[in-house]
Protein backbone atom coordinates (compact mmCIF):
# COMPACT_ATOMS: atom_id res chain seq x y z
CA UNK A 1 0.00 0.00 0.00
CA UNK A 2 1.26 3.44 -0.89
CA UNK A 3 1.06 6.36 1.53
CA UNK A 4 -2.01 8.46 0.67
CA UNK A 5 0.12 11.61 1.03
CA UNK A 6 2.54 10.20 -1.56
CA UNK A 7 -0.39 9.48 -3.86
CA UNK A 8 -1.74 13.02 -3.48
CA UNK A 9 1.65 14.63 -4.00
CA UNK A 10 2.67 12.36 -6.90
CA UNK A 11 -0.62 11.67 -8.65
CA UNK A 12 0.86 11.66 -12.16
CA UNK A 13 3.69 9.31 -11.13
CA UNK A 14 1.23 6.85 -9.57
CA UNK A 15 -1.04 6.94 -12.61
CA UNK A 16 1.93 6.38 -14.93
CA UNK A 17 3.10 3.46 -12.77
CA UNK A 18 -0.32 1.82 -12.90
CA UNK A 19 -0.40 2.28 -16.67
CA UNK A 20 3.01 0.67 -17.02
CA UNK A 21 1.77 -2.30 -14.99
CA UNK A 22 -1.47 -2.46 -17.01
CA UNK A 23 -3.47 -2.18 -13.78
CA UNK A 24 -6.71 -0.20 -13.80
CA UNK A 25 -7.27 2.04 -10.80
CA UNK A 26 -9.33 5.21 -10.37
CA UNK A 27 -6.94 7.63 -8.66
CA UNK A 28 -9.30 10.58 -9.17
CA UNK A 29 -12.07 8.74 -7.33
CA UNK A 30 -9.66 7.80 -4.55
CA UNK A 31 -8.66 11.44 -4.05
CA UNK A 32 -12.32 12.54 -4.06
CA UNK A 33 -13.11 9.98 -1.36
CA UNK A 34 -10.02 11.04 0.54
CA UNK A 35 -11.18 14.66 0.45
CA UNK A 36 -14.48 13.56 2.01
CA UNK A 37 -12.63 11.47 4.57
CA UNK A 38 -10.37 14.32 5.62
CA UNK A 39 -13.17 16.89 5.82
CA UNK A 40 -15.40 14.56 7.80
CA UNK A 41 -12.54 13.68 10.13
CA UNK A 42 -12.05 17.38 10.92
CA UNK A 43 -15.74 17.72 11.73
CA UNK A 44 -15.72 14.60 13.92
CA UNK A 45 -12.64 15.79 15.79
CA UNK A 46 -14.23 19.19 16.39
CA UNK A 47 -17.42 17.64 17.80
CA UNK A 48 -15.46 15.28 20.03
CA UNK A 49 -13.50 18.24 21.36
CA UNK A 50 -16.76 20.13 21.87
CA UNK A 51 -18.14 17.19 23.85
CA UNK A 52 -15.06 17.11 26.05
CA UNK A 53 -15.26 20.85 26.71
CA UNK A 54 -18.98 20.57 27.44
CA UNK A 55 -18.37 17.81 29.99
CA UNK A 56 -16.12 20.16 31.90
CA UNK A 57 -18.63 23.02 31.58
CA UNK A 58 -21.55 20.84 32.74
CA UNK A 59 -19.58 19.75 35.78
CA UNK A 60 -18.91 23.40 36.67
CA UNK A 61 -22.39 24.78 35.85
CA UNK A 62 -23.65 27.24 38.48
CA UNK A 63 -27.33 26.33 38.31
CA UNK A 64 -29.69 23.71 36.91
CA UNK A 65 -30.91 25.84 34.01
CA UNK A 66 -27.39 26.40 32.72
CA UNK A 67 -26.59 22.73 33.15
CA UNK A 68 -29.77 21.62 31.34
CA UNK A 69 -29.05 23.99 28.48
CA UNK A 70 -25.59 22.55 28.01
CA UNK A 71 -26.95 18.97 28.15
CA UNK A 72 -29.62 19.74 25.53
CA UNK A 73 -27.08 21.29 23.24
CA UNK A 74 -24.76 18.32 23.61
CA UNK A 75 -27.56 15.89 22.78
CA UNK A 76 -27.82 17.54 19.38
CA UNK A 77 -24.02 17.42 18.97
CA UNK A 78 -23.99 13.77 20.04
CA UNK A 79 -26.61 12.83 17.45
CA UNK A 80 -24.80 14.72 14.69
CA UNK A 81 -21.54 13.03 15.73
CA UNK A 82 -23.21 9.61 15.57
CA UNK A 83 -24.42 10.26 12.04
CA UNK A 84 -21.01 11.52 10.94
CA UNK A 85 -19.26 8.47 12.41
CA UNK A 86 -21.65 6.21 10.52
CA UNK A 87 -20.89 8.12 7.34
CA UNK A 88 -17.17 7.77 8.07
CA UNK A 89 -17.52 4.00 8.25
CA UNK A 90 -19.00 3.94 4.75
CA UNK A 91 -16.41 6.35 3.41
CA UNK A 92 -13.56 4.37 4.98
CA UNK A 93 -14.82 1.15 3.43
CA UNK A 94 -14.61 2.64 -0.07
CA UNK A 95 -11.35 4.40 0.78
CA UNK A 96 -9.69 1.14 1.89
CA UNK A 97 -11.00 -0.74 -1.14
CA UNK A 98 -9.57 1.90 -3.48
CA UNK A 99 -6.27 2.08 -1.60
CA UNK A 100 -5.81 -1.69 -1.92
CA UNK A 101 -6.13 -1.37 -5.70
CA UNK A 102 -3.33 1.17 -6.10
CA UNK A 103 -0.18 -0.56 -7.41
CA UNK A 104 3.33 0.26 -6.33
CA UNK A 105 5.37 2.47 -8.65
CA UNK A 106 7.85 0.40 -10.69
CA UNK A 107 11.53 1.26 -10.80
CA UNK A 108 12.74 3.50 -13.64
CA UNK A 109 14.75 0.58 -15.05
CA UNK A 110 11.53 -1.41 -15.64
CA UNK A 111 10.60 -1.26 -19.30
CA UNK A 112 7.22 -0.98 -20.98
CA UNK A 113 5.69 -4.20 -22.23
CA UNK A 114 2.50 -6.11 -22.91
CA UNK A 115 3.41 -9.51 -21.43
CA UNK A 116 6.29 -11.70 -20.22
CA UNK A 117 7.35 -11.94 -23.87
CA UNK A 118 8.63 -8.36 -23.47
CA UNK A 119 10.93 -9.14 -20.52
CA UNK A 120 14.54 -8.15 -21.23
CA UNK A 121 17.47 -10.53 -20.82
CA UNK A 122 20.12 -9.28 -18.38
CA UNK A 123 22.60 -12.15 -18.56
CA UNK A 124 22.83 -15.85 -19.16
CA UNK A 125 24.98 -18.72 -18.00
CA UNK A 126 27.05 -20.28 -19.46
CA UNK A 127 28.15 -17.05 -21.10
CA UNK A 128 27.55 -17.38 -24.87
CA UNK A 129 30.96 -15.79 -25.41
CA UNK A 130 32.50 -18.90 -23.88
CA UNK A 131 34.04 -17.25 -20.80
CA UNK A 132 32.21 -19.58 -18.39
CA UNK A 133 32.11 -22.75 -20.47
CA UNK A 134 34.77 -24.43 -18.38
CA UNK A 135 32.35 -24.33 -15.46
CA UNK A 136 29.58 -26.07 -17.38
CA UNK A 137 29.07 -29.30 -19.26
CA UNK A 138 29.69 -29.60 -23.01
CA UNK A 139 27.84 -26.79 -24.74
CA UNK A 140 27.13 -25.45 -28.20
CA UNK A 141 28.06 -21.99 -29.48
CA UNK A 142 25.04 -20.42 -27.83
CA UNK A 143 26.11 -21.68 -24.40
CA UNK A 144 23.38 -24.34 -24.35
CA UNK A 145 23.81 -28.09 -23.74
CA UNK A 146 25.06 -30.03 -26.73
CA UNK A 147 22.83 -32.90 -27.90
CA UNK A 148 23.62 -35.03 -30.97
CA UNK A 149 20.27 -36.83 -30.76
CA UNK A 150 16.55 -35.90 -30.63
CA UNK A 151 15.75 -34.87 -27.07
CA UNK A 152 12.87 -36.28 -25.05
CA UNK A 153 10.53 -34.25 -22.85
CA UNK A 154 10.55 -34.57 -19.08
CA UNK A 155 7.08 -36.09 -19.30
CA UNK A 156 8.41 -38.94 -21.42
CA UNK A 157 11.63 -39.39 -19.44
CA UNK A 158 9.88 -39.63 -16.07
CA UNK A 159 7.46 -42.24 -17.41
CA UNK A 160 10.23 -44.15 -19.14
CA UNK A 161 12.07 -44.67 -15.86
CA UNK A 162 8.98 -45.17 -13.67
CA UNK A 163 9.72 -41.92 -11.85
CA UNK A 164 6.19 -40.50 -12.13
CA UNK A 165 2.58 -41.57 -12.58
CA UNK A 166 0.29 -38.93 -14.03
CA UNK A 167 -2.79 -41.08 -14.63
CA UNK A 168 -3.03 -42.28 -11.06
CA UNK A 169 -2.19 -38.77 -9.90
CA UNK A 170 -5.22 -37.45 -11.78
CA UNK A 171 -7.33 -40.33 -10.44
CA UNK A 172 -6.45 -39.46 -6.84
CA UNK A 173 -5.98 -35.67 -6.94
CA UNK A 174 -7.75 -34.53 -10.10
CA UNK A 175 -6.42 -32.38 -12.92
CA UNK A 176 -2.67 -31.67 -12.61
CA UNK A 177 -2.39 -34.35 -9.93
CA UNK A 178 0.75 -36.50 -9.94
CA UNK A 179 2.73 -39.15 -8.10
CA UNK A 180 6.53 -39.03 -8.01
CA UNK A 181 8.17 -42.32 -7.09
CA UNK A 182 11.41 -44.29 -7.20
CA UNK A 183 14.16 -42.04 -8.59
CA UNK A 184 11.63 -39.25 -9.10
CA UNK A 185 11.08 -39.07 -5.35
CA UNK A 186 14.79 -39.57 -4.66
CA UNK A 187 15.64 -36.66 -6.95
CA UNK A 188 13.21 -34.32 -5.15
CA UNK A 189 14.54 -35.35 -1.74
CA UNK A 190 18.10 -34.89 -3.01
CA UNK A 191 17.28 -31.37 -4.19
CA UNK A 192 15.75 -30.54 -0.82
CA UNK A 193 18.82 -31.76 1.06
CA UNK A 194 21.02 -29.87 -1.39
CA UNK A 195 19.28 -26.50 -0.89
CA UNK A 196 18.89 -26.97 2.87
CA UNK A 197 22.61 -27.59 3.31
CA UNK A 198 23.38 -24.48 1.26
CA UNK A 199 21.14 -22.20 3.33
CA UNK A 200 20.55 -23.53 6.84
CA UNK A 201 24.05 -22.71 8.03
CA UNK A 202 24.49 -19.66 5.82
CA UNK A 203 25.31 -16.64 7.92
CA UNK A 204 22.40 -14.31 8.54
CA UNK A 205 19.56 -16.59 7.46
CA UNK A 206 16.91 -17.81 9.92
CA UNK A 207 15.68 -21.28 8.92
CA UNK A 208 11.89 -21.48 9.28
CA UNK A 209 9.06 -23.89 8.57
CA UNK A 210 6.00 -21.69 8.08
CA UNK A 211 2.24 -22.31 7.84
CA UNK A 212 0.57 -23.11 4.53
CA UNK A 213 -2.90 -22.45 5.93
CA UNK A 214 -2.95 -18.68 6.45
CA UNK A 215 -5.52 -16.09 7.50
CA UNK A 216 -6.77 -13.43 5.09
CA UNK A 217 -4.76 -10.56 6.62
CA UNK A 218 -1.27 -11.71 5.50
CA UNK A 219 -2.59 -12.29 1.97
CA UNK A 220 -3.92 -8.73 1.85
CA UNK A 221 -0.69 -7.50 3.39
CA UNK A 222 1.50 -9.18 0.79
CA UNK A 223 -0.73 -8.02 -2.07
CA UNK A 224 -2.19 -11.37 -3.14
CA UNK A 225 -5.66 -10.28 -2.09
CA UNK A 226 -8.04 -9.09 -3.30
CA UNK A 227 -6.61 -9.13 -6.84
CA UNK A 228 -5.47 -12.79 -7.03
CA UNK A 229 -8.22 -14.52 -5.10
CA UNK A 230 -9.14 -16.74 -8.06
CA UNK A 231 -5.71 -18.36 -7.87
CA UNK A 232 -6.03 -19.33 -4.19
CA UNK A 233 -7.63 -22.29 -2.48
CA UNK A 234 -10.02 -21.13 0.25
CA UNK A 235 -11.30 -23.13 3.23
CA UNK A 236 -14.80 -23.11 4.69
CA UNK A 237 -13.42 -21.18 7.66
CA UNK A 238 -12.27 -18.32 5.45
CA UNK A 239 -8.55 -19.12 5.54
CA UNK A 240 -6.43 -19.71 2.44
CA UNK A 241 -3.75 -22.13 1.28
CA UNK A 242 -0.61 -20.21 0.37
CA UNK A 243 1.14 -20.49 -2.97
CA UNK A 244 4.44 -19.34 -1.47
CA UNK A 245 6.14 -19.31 1.94
CA UNK A 246 6.47 -15.54 1.50
CA UNK A 247 2.92 -14.95 2.75
CA UNK A 248 3.27 -16.56 6.18
CA UNK A 249 6.84 -15.31 6.61
CA UNK A 250 5.80 -11.71 5.99
CA UNK A 251 3.00 -12.15 8.53
CA UNK A 252 5.49 -13.14 11.24
CA UNK A 253 6.21 -9.54 12.33
CA UNK A 254 2.76 -8.16 11.46
CA UNK A 255 1.80 -5.23 13.76
CA UNK A 256 5.22 -5.20 15.43
CA UNK A 257 7.99 -2.64 15.86
CA UNK A 258 11.53 -3.89 15.25
CA UNK A 259 14.88 -2.47 16.32
CA UNK A 260 17.05 -0.97 13.62
CA UNK A 261 20.07 -2.84 14.99
CA UNK A 262 18.37 -6.16 14.18
CA UNK A 263 18.01 -5.32 10.47
CA UNK A 264 18.35 -6.87 8.00
CA UNK A 265 16.31 -9.91 9.02
CA UNK A 266 16.67 -12.78 6.55
CA UNK A 267 14.46 -15.87 6.47
CA UNK A 268 15.01 -19.14 4.65
CA UNK A 269 11.44 -20.39 4.78
CA UNK A 270 9.79 -23.64 3.74
CA UNK A 271 6.17 -24.61 3.22
CA UNK A 272 4.03 -26.86 1.04
CA UNK A 273 2.34 -24.64 -1.54
CA UNK A 274 -0.93 -24.69 -3.45
CA UNK A 275 -2.11 -22.79 -6.53
CA UNK A 276 -5.25 -23.22 -8.56
CA UNK A 277 -3.43 -21.97 -11.69
CA UNK A 278 -6.52 -19.99 -12.64
CA UNK A 279 -6.19 -18.59 -16.12
CA UNK A 280 -3.67 -21.27 -17.09
CA UNK A 281 -6.11 -23.62 -18.79
CA UNK A 282 -4.39 -25.36 -21.67
CA UNK A 283 -0.89 -24.38 -20.49
CA UNK A 284 1.60 -27.11 -19.52
CA UNK A 285 -1.14 -29.68 -19.01
CA UNK A 286 1.29 -32.60 -19.25
CA UNK A 287 3.97 -33.48 -16.74
CA UNK A 288 4.91 -31.65 -13.56
CA UNK A 289 5.96 -28.19 -14.72
CA UNK A 290 2.68 -26.46 -13.82
CA UNK A 291 0.88 -28.17 -10.95
CA UNK A 292 -1.50 -27.40 -8.09
CA UNK A 293 0.62 -28.74 -5.23
CA UNK A 294 4.36 -28.34 -4.73
CA UNK A 295 7.10 -27.55 -2.21
CA UNK A 296 8.91 -24.25 -2.00
CA UNK A 297 11.92 -22.81 -0.20
CA UNK A 298 11.84 -19.03 -0.09
CA UNK A 299 14.28 -16.25 0.78
CA UNK A 300 12.58 -13.32 2.53
CA UNK A 301 14.37 -10.17 3.70
CA UNK A 302 13.29 -7.23 5.86
CA UNK A 303 15.71 -4.30 5.69
CA UNK A 304 16.01 -0.59 6.42
CA UNK A 305 13.80 1.87 4.53
CA UNK A 306 16.43 2.64 1.91
CA UNK A 307 16.22 2.18 -1.85
CA UNK A 308 19.95 1.46 -1.94
CA UNK A 309 19.56 -1.26 0.70
CA UNK A 310 16.68 -2.83 -1.22
CA UNK A 311 18.69 -2.86 -4.45
CA UNK A 312 21.69 -4.42 -2.69
CA UNK A 313 19.65 -7.22 -1.13
CA UNK A 314 17.78 -7.77 -4.40
CA UNK A 315 21.03 -8.45 -6.22
CA UNK A 316 22.29 -10.66 -3.35
CA UNK A 317 19.14 -12.79 -3.29
CA UNK A 318 19.28 -13.24 -7.04
CA UNK A 319 22.94 -14.20 -6.83
CA UNK A 320 22.14 -16.86 -4.22
CA UNK A 321 19.74 -18.59 -6.60
CA UNK A 322 22.13 -18.27 -9.53
CA UNK A 323 24.85 -19.97 -7.48
CA UNK A 324 22.54 -22.94 -6.86
CA UNK A 325 21.85 -23.29 -10.58
CA UNK A 326 25.55 -23.07 -11.37
CA UNK A 327 26.25 -25.87 -8.90
CA UNK A 328 23.58 -27.92 -10.63
CA UNK A 329 25.18 -26.90 -13.96
CA UNK A 330 21.84 -25.93 -15.44
CA UNK A 331 21.96 -23.36 -18.26
CA UNK A 332 19.87 -20.32 -17.30
CA UNK A 333 19.24 -16.69 -18.01
CA UNK A 334 18.11 -13.75 -15.88
CA UNK A 335 15.46 -11.39 -17.23
CA UNK A 336 14.15 -8.11 -15.85
CA UNK A 337 10.36 -8.17 -15.95
CA UNK A 338 8.54 -5.52 -17.93
CA UNK A 339 5.76 -3.47 -16.35
CA UNK A 340 2.95 -5.77 -17.49
CA UNK A 341 4.69 -8.76 -15.84
CA UNK A 342 4.99 -7.12 -12.42
CA UNK A 343 2.62 -7.81 -9.54
CA UNK A 344 0.69 -5.17 -7.65
CA UNK A 345 3.38 -4.47 -5.06
CA UNK A 346 6.61 -5.17 -6.92
CA UNK A 347 8.99 -2.31 -7.64
CA UNK A 348 11.33 -4.50 -9.67
CA UNK A 349 11.51 -8.19 -10.42
CA UNK A 350 13.96 -10.61 -11.95
CA UNK A 351 12.90 -13.99 -13.28
CA UNK A 352 15.51 -16.72 -13.54
CA UNK A 353 14.72 -19.13 -16.34
CA UNK A 354 16.36 -22.50 -17.00
CA UNK A 355 16.72 -23.97 -20.47
CA UNK A 356 14.11 -26.58 -21.47
CA UNK A 357 15.57 -28.59 -24.38
CA UNK A 358 12.27 -30.24 -25.40
CA UNK A 359 10.67 -26.80 -25.89
CA UNK A 360 13.72 -24.98 -27.19
CA UNK A 361 13.30 -22.11 -24.74
CA UNK A 362 13.98 -20.97 -21.19
CA UNK A 363 11.31 -21.55 -18.51
CA UNK A 364 11.02 -19.80 -15.15
CA UNK A 365 12.30 -21.44 -11.96
CA UNK A 366 12.90 -18.43 -9.66
CA UNK A 367 11.41 -14.97 -9.11
CA UNK A 368 13.29 -12.26 -7.22
CA UNK A 369 11.43 -9.08 -6.18
CA UNK A 370 11.58 -6.04 -3.95
CA UNK A 371 8.64 -3.97 -2.72
CA UNK A 372 10.00 -1.01 -0.71
CA UNK A 373 7.40 -0.47 2.08
CA UNK A 374 4.35 -1.55 0.03
CA UNK A 375 3.82 -4.81 1.93
CA UNK A 376 5.01 -3.62 5.33
CA UNK A 377 2.72 -0.60 5.31
CA UNK A 378 -0.22 -2.98 4.82
CA UNK A 379 1.13 -5.37 7.46
CA UNK A 380 2.17 -2.55 9.82
CA UNK A 381 5.77 -3.74 10.24
CA UNK A 382 7.93 -0.87 11.42
CA UNK A 383 11.32 -0.26 13.01
CA UNK A 384 12.56 2.36 15.41
CA UNK A 385 15.19 4.66 13.92
CA UNK A 386 16.11 6.95 16.80
CA UNK A 387 12.92 8.80 17.68
CA UNK A 388 11.31 7.96 14.33
CA UNK A 389 9.21 4.94 13.37
CA UNK A 390 9.69 3.81 9.78
CA UNK A 391 8.20 1.00 7.71
CA UNK A 392 10.79 -1.62 6.82
CA UNK A 393 11.42 -2.63 3.23
CA UNK A 394 10.70 -6.20 2.09
CA UNK A 395 12.12 -8.52 -0.55
CA UNK A 396 11.73 -12.16 -1.54
CA UNK A 397 13.19 -14.67 -3.94
CA UNK A 398 12.72 -18.36 -4.58
CA UNK A 399 15.53 -20.52 -3.27
CA UNK A 400 14.08 -23.70 -4.76
CA UNK A 401 10.69 -24.92 -5.96
CA UNK A 402 10.16 -28.65 -6.45
CA UNK A 403 9.26 -30.64 -8.38
CA UNK A 404 9.32 -28.03 -11.19
CA UNK A 405 13.10 -27.89 -11.45
CA UNK A 406 13.17 -31.68 -11.85
CA UNK A 407 11.76 -31.11 -15.34
CA UNK A 408 14.80 -29.10 -16.42
CA UNK A 409 17.27 -31.42 -14.70
CA UNK A 410 16.09 -34.60 -16.43
CA UNK A 411 15.87 -32.88 -19.82
CA UNK A 412 19.28 -31.21 -19.65
CA UNK A 413 20.98 -34.33 -18.27
CA UNK A 414 19.40 -36.89 -20.62
CA UNK A 415 21.58 -39.17 -22.71
CA UNK A 416 21.17 -40.73 -26.13
CA UNK A 417 20.19 -44.13 -24.67
CA UNK A 418 17.43 -42.48 -22.62
CA UNK A 419 19.30 -42.61 -19.33
CA UNK A 420 19.65 -39.54 -17.12
CA UNK A 421 22.95 -38.46 -15.61
CA UNK A 422 22.51 -37.32 -12.02
CA UNK A 423 24.05 -33.87 -11.41
CA UNK A 424 27.32 -34.30 -9.57
CA UNK A 425 26.23 -32.29 -6.52
CA UNK A 426 23.20 -34.57 -6.05
CA UNK A 427 24.86 -37.97 -6.45
CA UNK A 428 25.60 -38.57 -2.79
CA UNK A 429 21.93 -37.93 -1.99
CA UNK A 430 20.47 -39.96 -4.87
CA UNK A 431 22.96 -42.80 -4.43
CA UNK A 432 23.82 -43.26 -8.10
CA UNK A 433 25.44 -41.51 -11.05
CA UNK A 434 22.82 -42.40 -13.63
CA UNK A 435 19.12 -43.14 -13.71
CA UNK A 436 17.99 -45.86 -16.08
CA UNK A 437 21.36 -47.51 -16.50
CA UNK A 438 23.23 -49.85 -14.18
CA UNK A 439 26.45 -48.38 -12.81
Amino acid sequence: MLDIKFIRDNKDVVIAGAKKKHIKVDIDRLLQVDDKRRALQVSIDEKRAEQNNASVAIAGAKDGAEKQGLISRMQNVKETLRLEEESMQEIMKEWRDLMLQVPNVPDMTVSEGESDADNKEVRRWPDPSGSSRAESREVEDGGLPKFDFPTRSHTELLLMHDMADYERGAKVAGFRGYFLKNDGARLVWALERFVIERFVNREGFIPAIVPSLVRREPFIGTGYLPQSEDDLYKTQDGDYLAGTAEVATMGYYMDEVLDKKDLPIKFFSFSPCFRREAGSHGKDTKGIFRIHEFLKYEQVVLCEASHEESVKHHEDLTKNSEELLKELKLPYRVVINCGADLGLGQVKKYDIEVWMPSEGKYRETHSSSYFHDFQTRRLNIRYRDGETLRYVHSLNNTALAVPRIVTQIVENYQNKDGSITVPEVLRNYVGKEKIGKSN
